[in-house]
């Protein structure tokens, strides 16, 4: 059986407008377009492209894909990746009481209700992004992606838009670390995305793999990768397996969000942030989330 759209319900709180307000953060964006009322993706399904419209229904999601006639395992692969990139199984409702007794999280929750951790459902493209992000700002970060993907990515064309999916370690395992210096990849970061694809590619890394790991676990083996730190493993940790007690301490972001809603003048020290950590006990990359949010303003 085929079919061109399929629609996903999701349990409150979730709105659809607060994610979409994310997605549009950057002009720099490659790898979707989000509009007023929806967002397009191109999904790359064991080397079959597809174009998914998603948009807000009064149970959800619908997913149309306007050019393609999809199969009941194509929709499965399609369903699962939304579910990870708007964390739809995850109970949200319980940061949302959480957040209600925390001074801190209280007015934040309020103005950004419904938003979801929006995550990158593959750990390539996650630990890639990762990576690329290392004391660069965000601005740039986004360049340089855009830079890799339309290099090595794949990509169709409807209506005259051009639309991305990311690059397979595949390819990019094959790569020589001079090829990404042009795109202004420091050598050592194309090393870095380079061998990760590799252990991928050889099988020795996979989000299965790590996964079936507890997280602590996890947290080791994400490590044991060369480019790996603890801001970057607690990062994939949260945006990639959706876990939300990750916590990157020492993330820029979050200090900066921290510092303006404390009205702090002065940093915070890095034994203050791991209390507020503590207190966001359980829900630490959800409270991250909704303070990275809030740096954004009016996006």
């Amino acid at each position: 059986m085929s079919r061109s759209s399929f629609e996903i319900h999701v349990t409150a709180p979730f709105d659809f407008q607060q994610c979409l307000q994310f997605l549009r953060r950057s002009n720099d964006e490659v790898m979707h377009v989000a509009r007023e009322t929806s967002v397009s993706k191109l999904f790359d399904v064991d080397g079959r492209l597809l174009l998914g419209d998603i948009m807000e229904t009064s149970q959800g999601l619908v997913i149309v894909f306007p050019e393609d006639i999809i199969s009941k395992t194509e929709q499965e692969h399609v369903e699962r990746y939304v579910r990870d990139w708007f964390d739809l199984d995850q109970d949200v409702a319980a940061f949302a009481r959480m957040a209600e007794t925390d001074e801190l999280l209280h007015p934040l929750v309020r103005e950004y209700e419904g938003l979801r951790l929006i995550g990158f459902p593959d750990l390539f493209e996650a630990l890639t992004w990762a990576v690329i992000g290392q004391q660069i700002t965000l601005s740039f970060a986004y360049t340089l992606k855009r830079r890799f993907v339309e290099q090595y990515g794949p990509s169709r064309e409807v209506d005259g838009v051009t639309y991305w999916a990311f690059p397979n370690p595949e390819t990019i395992a094959l790569l020589d670390p001079s090829e990404l210096r042009p795109l202004q990849f420091s050598t050592r970061k194309a090393e870095y995305i380079i061998g990760i694809a590799q252990e991928m590619t050889d099988g020795r890394l996979s989000k299965q793999q790590l996964r079936s790991e507890p997280p602590d676990m996890m947290h080791e083996r994400l490590l044991s990768l060369r480019g790996v730190g603890e801001w970057t493993a607690a990062y994939v940790r949260m945006k990639c397996f959706q876990d939300p007690t990750a916590f990157p301490a020492a993330d820029a972001g979050l200090h900066q969000a921290l510092k303006h809603h404390l009205g702090r003048s002065d940093k915070l020290t890095a034994d203050e942030v791991r209390l507020y950590g503590e207190r966001f006990s359980g829900w630490e990359a959800y409270a991250t989330f909704y303070l990275w949010r809030s740096l954004y303003g009016d996006v």
